[in-house]
This record gives structure tokens, sequence and C-alpha cells, in this order.
């Protein structure tokens, strides 16, 4: 997928020196708010993603007139954790415009890559029907003759996946309260950059008072929550559970703070297994170098 002018001609030259000749997609950038999120909407003028609207066939008239490129497809994404079907759709529509616009130019696609974005539950959202969305592309795809692809990622595997962590402290301040826990922004970095919110339990009940606390994390950052403000029971040494981990948890972890990145286990009915080993200290450092 290319995103610009220069980079249509950065992939002729490397195509021209390997004397080869690559296919090619254009992201277009629909101008269509996705109205989600303003770090994870990418459809609209002000943001980095894609080719303009309005020069999207001057650049694939451009492509098509290099001699290393092949046009085979053309793509959008105009934003992550969509709840509402009408930006989708408007994408679609417009994208199609372009399409058309292009077969009469001769320029004859073979794919079109509609992106993903569909939202998950995480607290009370309505997601979108998708039986829905899937008859209103048909419907606006009519009889053109091309490929459809489509990205469901996060409303496959957002809900499929979970964070366990144990409480280290419960700590009573003058204003809030803490949970502090083992767990942390390094582990689920949404809270902290999304300021996103993920349902948190106690795996166990127990028959203590319950207490409104932020749910925080050892790292040394104040946006190293998990959750704000909510009403838990828990002590010292429970554990909890952190739901709809499985989008954006393991895949946005880092080492910071020197932590190490957690294990994964897969769980399938009452069978568990270990899918990745928790890190050590020693894998972090095994790639630095001692200059003496």
């Amino acid at each position: 997928n290319m995103e610009s002018i220069p980079e249509i001609d950065r992939i002729q030259k490397v195509a021209a020196r390997l004397g080869k000749v690559a296919p090619v997609s254009l992201r277009v950038n629909p101008d269509v708010d996705a109205k989600t999120h303003p770090y994870i909407y990418t459809g609209l003028k002000a943001n980095k993603f894609g080719i303009a609207y309005a020069d999207a066939l001057e650049a694939y008239r451009h492509a098509s007139r290099q001699s290393h490129l092949k046009i085979v497809g053309i793509d959008c994404h105009i934003g992550s954790q969509l709840t509402d079907l009408s930006p989708l759709v408007e994408a679609c529509e417009r994208i199609l415009a372009l399409v058309d616009q292009l077969v009469a130019e001769g320029i004859v696609l073979e794919h079109l890559d509609l992106g993903g974005g569909v939202g998950i539950v995480y607290q009370d959202e309505n997601v979108p029907d998708l039986g829905a969305y899937a008859q209103a592309v048909q419907k606006l795809m009519g009889t053109r003759r091309l490929k459809l692809v489509l990205e469901p990622g996060r409303s496959l595997v957002g809900n499929a996946g979970a964070l366990l962590t144990r409480v280290e402290f419960v700590k009573h301040g003058e204003e809030k309260n803490f949970v502090m826990v083992d767990a942390a922004m390094n582990d689920l970095m949404r809270p902290a950059l999304y300021d996103a919110y993920h349902h948190i339990e106690a795996v166990e009940t127990k028959d203590i008072e319950p207490l409104t606390a932020n749910i925080v994390g050892p790292i040394c950052e104040t946006g190293d929550f998990l959750g704000k403000d909510r009403t838990i029971a828990c002590e010292e040494g429970d554990l909890l559970l952190i739901r709809s981990a499985g989008a954006y948890g393991s895949s946005m972890a880092s080492n910071y703070n020197t932590r190490n990145r957690a294990a994964e286990v897969l769980v399938n009915g009452n069978e568990c297994k270990l899918i990745r080993q928790r890190e050590t200290v020693e894998q972090q450092m095994a790639n630095e170098l001692a200059c003496l």
C-alpha cells in the first residue's frame, strides 16, 4: 500500500533497481469522520494517513505511468473502535465512486480493501451489526468485479483476551484510594494512551467492604493506571481480571521501566497452554554491548 507520491516514486526506483514489477495499491483518505477517539481516527484531511481524496485520481494516473509498478487495488481505513455504521458506509460510497472514475480512465483494479475498525464492547457501547454492514457493502458493490478485503482484527480478538494481575497493596490516600497491582501501562497501554476503559473485576468474590479506587501499576508515571474510580472489593494478594485486552494488549506491550513482558496463556475450555514465556531481565539485556 502506498500513501503518497514520494512513496510511489521510491517504490518505482527500488523495483527498477531489482528488475521487478511491484504490485501496488493506493491508500486513499476519504475524508470521513469516524466519530471515534481522536488518536485512532485516520480518515480525515488532517490525518497523516493515505492520499487525500481530492488528489487520489492524479496519484493513480502518476502511478500508472511508472514502468515498474502494477496497480492492483485501492485501500482505505478511517479509524478504529467504530461503533456507528454510517461512517463505514460513507467511506465505501466515496471509494467506489473513485473506482468508477479510474475504470473510466482505463485503470482497472483487482481488489478493494475497506480496512477495519469495527468496535467491540468495552463498557456499554452499541457495536455495529456486522450483518447490516455486509448487506450495505454488498448493495454498494453491485456488479463491480472486485475482490473485497476487510480487516476485522479487534472485533475478533478484542474480547477474547484478558489481563490477569495481582493486588500488591491497597493504599488509602487523602483524596484518592489506590489499588496497587503488579500489571502496569507497559502491559496494557490503552488506558494511559487513550484514557480507554477496560472492565476490571476481582477473580474471587469476597465478603469484604468494596472501595472506590484507582487501579494503578508500579511504573513511575502518573499516567500508569489501568482504571480510574472503580468500585471493587479486593485486598492484598487478590487476583484481578482486566477484560477486553485481546486487542492491543500484548501487541503494544513494552519493557518500559525494565519490566518483563507478561507470559501468555491460551485457554480452550478447561485446557490451558503456555504460548509465550515470561521474559527475564537477562533476555532484556542480551543485546546490550559493553563499551570499555
